[in-house]
C-alpha cells in the first residue's frame, strides 16, 4: 500500500485534483489536538474518560452527517404558513427534514440542552459539568451554528423557570423542557427585541394586563429567534408599572394552552437573515396572549431585567463557545487548503506570507478556546453556592461579556481570512466558507453589540462589581503556581496582567467611554496569554503538547505590545514553524522558543 501511495504522489494531479479539499469527512474531535489536550486541564479524569467516546462520536457526525444536514438546511430555509388548511389563524413554520434530523441529534441523542440540568444524560450519573457540556456545543457548532440558538435557549429558559417560577409552573413545563423524547420535549426561546431597539430594553412597550386573574400580553416583538418555540421568555411592562428598566416584568409565554389551542399571538413574517438561516426568526404580534409571571410582577417596581440577566450571561458564554467553534472550523479549512494546494512551485503553507496569514487565524482561535473553557469553569463554581464561590461568580461576571466582545470580533476576521486562503472557491456557496462568513457576523449583534459588551465589562463588571481585582488575583495566583513557565515569560505576563487591570480600573473611574473597547481588549489578551502559558506548561509537564507556551508569547508580542508600522514585526520563524507543524512540541522545546 505504501508503494502505491508513493507512486500516486509522483503522478501529476488532474485539474480537479488541484482544487483544495475541505474538512468534510474528517472527525472534528480527533482532528482537534488542542481540545483533546485541554480536556486534561479542565475536566476531572473520570468525566473526561466517560465523555471522550461521546465527543468522538459527535466529532465524526460534525465532519460527516451533521455537516451535510447543515448545508441542506442552510439552502432550504424555514417557511411560515399563516393559516391551517381550514382557514384558521394557527400559524406554523415548516422546516426541511434535514433540520428536524439535526434537532434529533442535538436534543434527542446528545441532550445538550439538559445534560447540565438533570442527571443521567449520556450515562453520566450526575449532572454534567458545564465545561463538559460546552465541549459538545463547540463540536456541534463547527458544522451547524443556527440550531445551537434554540438548544441553548431551551436550557436557559428552563433554568429561569426553575429559579423564578412558582411550583405549579415548574411542575407543568420543566421536566418536558429537559426531556430527550422528541414527542414530549418543549423547546424554549427568549423574545426581547422591539422596534425601538434591542440592547436598550428600557423603552419596551409590550404591555401585560391582569385580566380575570391571568396576565395577558398586548403589543409586538420585532426580532424573535426560535419563533415557534413552545415556551418563550419575554420582558413586558405591567399596566401601571413605572417607565424604564424598573417597570419590566419577566413572563413565560406558552405556544399552546391547556386545551391544545393556540395562544393568542401571531407570527407576522419570518426574517430573511444574512446568516443563521436554518433557524426561524420572526416578528410577532400579541393579541391578549396568556403569559405566566416569573416572580412578583405588577404596578410597582419589577425585577424582570435582573432575572433575565441570568440568561444573558449564559447566552454570552454560549456565543463565545460558538465563535470558538466556527474559528476552529475556519482554521482547519485554511490548513487543509494550505497543505494541499501548490502555486508557483511550492505548497502554500511553505510560503512566508501564507504562514503569516495562518498565524493570524491560529492565535485567536487558540485564545478563544482557552478563555471559553476557563469561563465555563468559573460559571460552574459560581453557581455551586459553596464558600468562596462569590469570587467565581464575579469572575464569570467579567469574563462572559469579555469573551463575547472579543470572540465575536475575532471570528469575523478569522472567517474572512480562511475564505481568502481558499481563494475564489471560498466565495462560492458550495463550499462552507461563505456560510461561515455569513454566520460569523451575527455574533457582534446577538446578546449585545461590541460596544454594549465593552461597556458592560468596564462600566459594570469593573466599575460597579470590582471584578477586575478578582480576575487579576486569579491570574497572578495561576502564574505563581506554574513553575514550568520560564521566569522571563512569567514576569512579562504578570506585568501585562497588572497593567491591563490597572488600565481597566482607571477607564472605569474616569468613565471614558472612548477607551472601553481598548480596555476590554487588553483584559482579554492578558487573560488569554496567561491561560495559554499555564496550560502549555501543565500539558508539557504531563508529556503532552506544550505549544500553548509559544502561543502565549505570540499574544504578548502581537496583541499587547505597541508596534511601529514602519518597522519589521515578523514572528520568530522557528516558533512559527513549530506551531504550523503537526508534531507535538515537547516542554523543553517550547521553553526554549519563549
Amino acid at each position: 500500500m505504501g508503494q502505491v501511495e508513493d507512486v500516486r504522489r509522483l503522478m501529476p494531479l488532474s485539474a480537479s485534483e488541484r482544487v483544495a479539499p475541505d474538512c468534510a469527512g474528517l472527525n472534528f474531535f480527533t482532528l482537534d489536538r488542542s481540545l483533546q489536550d485541554l480536556l486534561y486541564c479542565y475536566l476531572p479524569d473520570d468525566l473526561r474518560e466517560h465523555m471522550t467516546p461521546h465527543y468522538a462520536r459527535l466529532g465524526e457526525l460534525a465532519g460527516g452527517r451533521l455537516d451535510a444536514l447543515a448545508r441542506v438546511s442552510d439552502r432550504n430555509v424555514p417557511r411560515l404558513n399563516a393559516r391551517d388548511r381550514r382557514g384558521r389563524d394557527e400559524d406554523w413554520i415548516e422546516f426541511h427534514p434535514a433540520y428536524r434530523e439535526m434537532e434529533r441529534l442535538g436534543y434527542g441523542e446528545f441532550g445538550i440542552h439538559c445534560m447540565s440540568r438533570r442527571p443521567g444524560v449520556l450515562g453520566w450519573p450526575q449532572t454534567v459539568a458545564p465545561v463538559a457540556k460546552y465541549v459538545f456545543q463547540y463540536l456541534f457548532a463547527q458544522s451547524e451554528f443556527g440550531l445551537m440558538c434554540p438548544i441553548s435557549a431551551t436550557e436557559t429558559t428552563a433554568l429561569l423557570i426553575e429559579r423564578y417560577g412558582d411550583a405549579a409552573l415548574k411542575a407543568r413545563v420543566v421536566a418536558r423542557m429537559q426531556s430527550q423524547d422528541m414527542d414530549e420535549l418543549l423547546m424554549g426561546a427568549q423574545f426581547m427585541t422591539e422596534k425601538s431597539g434591542g440592547s436598550d430594553v428600557s423603552g419596551i412597550e409590550l404591555t401585560a394586563r391582569l385580566e380575570d386573574g391571568a396576565w395577558r400580553l398586548y403589543g409586538e416583538k420585532w426580532f424573535c429567534s426560535c419563533a415557534d418555540a413552545d415556551i418563550a421568555l419575554l420582558l413586558a411592562r405591567p399596566e401601571g408599572a413605572p417607565p424604564g428598566n424598573a417597570g419590566l416584568g419577566l413572563f413565560a409565554l406558552p405556544r399552546r394552552l391547556d386545551d391544545g389551542s393556540r395562544n393568542r399571538y401571531r407570527i407576522l413574517r419570518l426574517k430573511d437573515k444574512l446568516g443563521s438561516r436554518s433557524m426561524a426568526s420572526g416578528e410577532i404580534v400579541f393579541e391578549g396572549a396568556l403569559a405566566w409571571p416569573l416572580g412578583t410582577v405588577g404596578a410597582g417596581a419589577n425585577r424582570g431585567l435582573k432575572q433575565m440577566m441570568d440568561q444573558v450571561n449564559m447566552s454570552r458564554l454560549s456565543h463565545g463557545v460558538r465563535a470558538a467553534a466556527m474559528m476552529r472550523r475556519c482554521l482547519n479549512e485554511a490548513l487543509v487548503v494550505a497543505r494541499h494546494r501548490e502555486a508557483f512551485g511550492s505548497r502554500l503553507i511553505d510560503k512566508p506570507l501564507v504562514r503569516r496569514q495562518l498565524m493570524k487565524l491560529l492565535v485567536p482561535t487558540e485564545q478563544v478556546l482557552s478563555v471559553a473553557l476557563y469561563t465555563a469553569t468559573q460559571l460552574q463554581a459560581g453557581d455551586a453556592g459553596d464558600a468562596g464561590d462569590a469570587r467565581a461568580a464575579r469572575l464569570a461576571r467579567i469574563l462572559t461579556p469579555l469573551l463575547k466582545f472579543r470572540s465575536a470580533r475575532d471570528n469575523i476576521k478569522v472567517a474572512t481570512g480562511a475564505m481568502e486562503m481558499r481563494g475564489g472557491n471560498g466565495y462560492i456557496e458550495e463550499w462552507v466558507n461563505a456560510r461561515l462568513v455569513r454566520d460569523a457576523h451575527l455574533g457582534v449583534l446577538w446578546e449585545g453589540t461590541s460596544n454594549i459588551n465593552a461597556i458592560d465589562v468596564v462600566r459594570r463588571a469593573v466599575g460597579k462589581a470590582g471584578a477586575q481585582g478578582d480576575l487579576g488575583d486569579a491570574l497572578q495566583a495561576t502564574l505563581r503556581d506554574a513553575t514550568d513557565v520560564p521566569q522571563d515569560l512569567g514576569a512579562t505576563l504578570s506585568g501585562a496582567v497588572a497593567r491591563a487591570i490597572e488600565f481597566a480600573g482607571r477607564v472605569a473611574r474616569e468613565g471614558d467611554e472612548n477607551l472601553m473597547r481598548q480596555a476590554s481588549s487588553a483584559l482579554y489578551h492578558a487573560t488569554s496569554a496567561t491561560l495559554l502559558a499555564v496550560e502549555g506548561a501543565r500539558l508539557g509537564r504531563m508529556g503532552r503538547d506544550a505549544r500553548r507556551l509559544i502561543l502565549a508569547r505570540m499574544v504578548l508580542e502581537h496583541r499587547l505590545r505597541a508596534q511601529d508600522p514602519l518597522e519589521g514585526a515578523a514572528s520568530d520563524p522557528r516558533a512559527v514553524a513549530a506551531l504550523l507543524d503537526e508534531a507535538p512540541i515537547p516542554l523543553a522545546q517550547a521553553q526554549a522558543l519563549v
